[in-house]
């Protein structure tokens, strides 16, 4: 039976949730004190702060010079929306099911855009769809990163060089920790409240010049909000791509993203933010590898996820159970966690199979991935012994 004695050791950074994540190693509100709290983000030093966080971010991810990067509103969100109803319907789409956010998006084009040429293309959680089944003549939309299901695409190899639809990917758990196939990707999305831990409610919307000649020339069917509009006069308005946004950002949420970002850069950039979640994955792996009451829910790892990591409980008397009771028994044993301050808000999410779910992301040290798994199987001993 597993060890019910109480861990020795308690993560220094009990913060495993998967969206707002974690802040970067050795945050303060410190930090954020250059922050031009009260001055117009249309001032120049606003707009110079805008212009810094989107020239770190083409700097850091390694962006293409020719493609646009803006900060649009409503985090990843709204960056994902811009792009779907701004683009979509000038041919047919297909659409990459296997978790709920990709699920939404799909139920955007058909329902809410009414495009009668789609294809919906499921997979059930854990798994992913067949990528050599997609037909990129149509406009492609996918998740890199599965944030509900803990599955990624294993690499950009499945999508054409010589295309003709543009790719849409939502990239919002995958931007820092994965290496994005930037000649494959025409518009990719995230937010700030992913890997770098920034805060919420900004979203970044990253063009490619194909996108950008499709929002040129293409005019939808539908009345467009103003907070979606890109163009003006059949001409992008480039200066969303240069610091004048939209709408009113935080000017304290941007210098939170500038601060991690240049964290990022000051640890080594791009590749040391990957090897760090690389690390991360690995320590849970080695824990699930020795741990039979636990399991991956993607059971490939070419497709696991190395941020969001998605587990299941397969001990054979907690799967005896109803559905029921197996979720009573999950919840029992994340609140158990969360009660002695050593992991917060790692269940499984609400439309997932029952389990857990532990962001590993680059602002976690794998250290506390090690201590945590230790509070695991102590957690899990002592509702097992309840049963």
């Amino acid at each position: 039976m597993t060890d019910i004695t109480l861990p020795a050791v308690r993560p220094n950074n009990p913060h495993f949730s998967s969206g707002p994540c974690s802040k970067r190693p050795g945050w303060s509100f410190d930090s954020l004190a250059d922050a031009p709290l009260g001055r117009s983000h249309r001032a120049k030093l606003g707009k110079s702060k805008l212009k810094e966080a989107i020239d770190l971010t083409r700097e850091i991810l390694g962006v293409p010079a020719d493609y646009r990067i803006g900060v649009v509103p409503a985090s990843d969100t709204g960056a994902v929306e811009m792009a779907l109803w701004s683009l979509l319907g000038a041919r047919g789409t297909d659409i990459l099911v296997w978790e709920s956010f990709g699920a939404g998006w799909a139920t955007d084009v058909v329902k809410q855009l009414k495009l009668d040429d789609t294809r919906v293309m499921k997979a059930d959680y854990g798994q992913i769809p067949d990528l050599g089944a997609v037909d990129f003549s149509r406009d492609v939309v996918f998740t890199w990163n599965g944030t509900t299901s803990g599955v990624r695409v294993p690499n950009g190899d499945w999508i054409p060089a010589d295309r003709e639809g543009l790719t849409i990917c939502d990239a919002t758990s995958a931007a820092f920790a994965q290496d994005l196939a930037w000649d494959k990707l025409d518009v990719v999305t995230y937010s700030w409240q992913k890997v770098l831990g920034g805060e919420a409610a900004h979203g970044m919307l990253i063009l490619s010049p194909r996108a950008v000649e499709r929002l040129e020339s293409y005019v939808p069917a539908w009345p467009m909000p103003k907070i979606f509009r890109m163009t003006k006069g059949g001409k992008l308005i480039e200066g969303i791509f240069e610091g004048a946004t939209i709408n009113t950002p935080s000017m304290l949420c941007v210098e939170d993203y500038l601060d991690a970002l240049k964290w990022s850069k000051d640890i080594g950039g791009l590749d040391a933010l990957m090897k760090r979640a690389n690390d991360n994955l690995a320590t849970l792996e080695a824990w699930a590898d020795k741990t039979p009451w636990v399991d991956f829910l993607a059971k490939d790892k070419a497709i696991r996820s190395n941020t969001s990591v998605c587990f299941t409980i397969v001990d054979e008397d907690v799967a005896a159970l109803d559905a029921a009771a197996q979720a009573k028994f999950a919840k029992a044993l994340v609140a158990r966690l969360d009660k002695e301050g050593v992991a917060y808000d790692i269940g499984a999410y609400r439309d997932a199979p029952t389990g857990l779910r532990i962001w590993a992301g680059a602002t976690i040290e794998a250290s506390d991935l090690e201590a945590l798994t230790k509070w695991l199987d102590w957690a899990f001993a002592q509702e097992k012994a309840a049963l």
